[in-house]
């Protein structure tokens, strides 16, 4: 049986930060400790959403009970449509999880099935008298729309975030870097109202395709796990990969985040007058992708092949090509 310290070593891996080690060491000793994370249902589900999967999968493992928030009003707040636009693209999401391979005892919640209920509306409303303006507004820097005219809803979404919190009994939240300042903002304010403070965990966002700071349904510079072989191939070709540059570089993310983490070796093929196929594990492909030894087409191509296999169960689930 797998000791505490041997799940927390597993719980690091792949993460920035853990808010704190010392109370998820008691979180540990519980039960079943409950691991939650939130998406807001706003596009189609890519290798960004996956990094958070993936972990929520390992806390699955460890014995956590995992329950998603489909976030349906902070899509809305965050004006990602009408509620039926929102509402189909949950159901979506919710496949896309699933098909991910989140096993049947995850709980899904919509948002609104629980945000207008009177406990919940109070304590928001505890919140908010506790919380300074330029707090929560600057808790949304890296999780709403630019606006140079922002609106309320911006200040209402970190209220309600922390709130949800409260509500569904978590004892760990997980998430995205761009998460970090409102799950702090929780931490800090959640005992003003006698609730519990959750153990916070933070990923790394991958970087788009084209090199941008961030994968986006909204940017288009993504991979969605239910795209089809021809799409995966035809985004890895385009993508931003150069030559000798590891840190930034989309291609060395996924290896790093997807590749190493499930296997041992990326095998990469090659026409035996380019040298024929090679294996390499991760301190080799670094060594061997930053002295030039490895082409960055090379590079895409065993990414390309190891993308269309990994994502080979949810195509089968959604039924694509």
């Amino acid at each position: 049986m797998m000791g505490i310290d041997e799940k927390i070593e597993l719980i690091k891996e792949g993460t920035l930060e853990i808010v704190n080690i010392d109370e998820l060491e008691e979180v540990l000793k519980k039960d079943e400790p409950v691991a939650y994370t939130g998406y807001e249902p706003s596009g189609r589900i890519h290798l960004g959403h996956a990094v958070t999967i993936e972990k929520l999968k390992t806390l699955q493992r460890l014995g956590f009970k995992i329950k998603i928030l489909l976030a349906d009003y902070h899509a809305f707040l965050n004006r990602k449509g009408d509620f039926d636009e929102i509402g189909e693209t949950a159901k979506y999401n919710m496949e896309c999880f699933k098909a991910l391979g989140l096993d049947d005892s995850t709980e899904f919640i919509l948002g609104s099935s629980m945000e207008l209920d009177r406990d919940y509306t109070d304590k928001v409303y505890r919140l908010a008298v506790q919380t300074t303006l330029k707090r929560a507004k600057r808790s949304m820097d890296q999780v709403s729309r630019y606006d140079d005219n922002p609106k309320v809803a911006s200040v209402i979404y970190p209220l309600m975030q922390t709130v949800d919190m409260a509500c569904l009994g978590v004892d760990v939240a997980l998430g995205g870097m761009e998460q970090r300042k409102i799950q702090m903002l929780a931490r800090e304010n959640l005992e003003k109202i006698n609730e519990s403070v959750p153990v916070c965990i933070h990923t790394p966002l991958l970087h788009g395709l084209d090199g941008d700071d961030k994968m986006s349904s909204s940017k288009n510079n993504f991979i969605a796990v239910d795209d089809g072989v021809l799409e995966i191939s035809e985004k890895i070709d385009k993508s931003y990969c150069p030559q000798g540059i590891v840190e930034d570089n989309p291609m060395i993310e996924i290896a790093e985040t997807f590749v190493y983490p499930n296997q041992e070796t990326l095998l990469i093929k090659r026409p035996e007058k380019f040298g024929g196929d090679v294996e390499f594990t991760r301190e080799e492909l670094l060594d061997n992708f930053s002295n030039g030894s490895l082409h960055p087409m090379d590079l895409k191509n065993g990414i390309k092949d190891f993308l269309i296999e990994y994502l080979r169960p949810v195509r089968e689930y959604m039924g694509v090509e």
